[in-house]
């Protein structure tokens, strides 16, 4: 191997191991943890079947309310059909 071939040679390995330090020091590795450093300690955690718990208050809240309205709705409609079905039967002249 001549001179020149030498030095490109170990001038390319010198690149590579430079462009690996940089790796190393600069990129973090994927699969570690953002907020490694901010601990909340267990007792001021509410627990998963606190959470849970109050999750489905909150469902049974809304289903409560989406019932109170669906049965106002269906009072409105038989009430309406109730009053047509009486508005047909008696004659027009009669309500007045």
């Amino acid at each position: 191997m001549s001179n020149d071939s030498m030095r490109s040679a170990s001038a390319f390995q010198t690149g590579i191991l430079l462009l690996l330090a940089v790796q190393i020091l600069c990129f973090r590795p994927t699969n570690a943890d953002p907020e490694a450093g901010t601990v909340i300690p267990a007792e001021s955690r509410p627990c998963v079947d606190c959470h849970a718990f109050e999750f489905m208050q909150r469902a049974l809240q809304d289903l409560k309310k989406t019932a109170f309205n669906l049965d106002s709705r269906t009072e409105n409609l038989v009430l309406r059909a109730e009053r047509k079905a009486l508005c047909d039967c008696v004659p027009a002249s009669t309500l007045r």
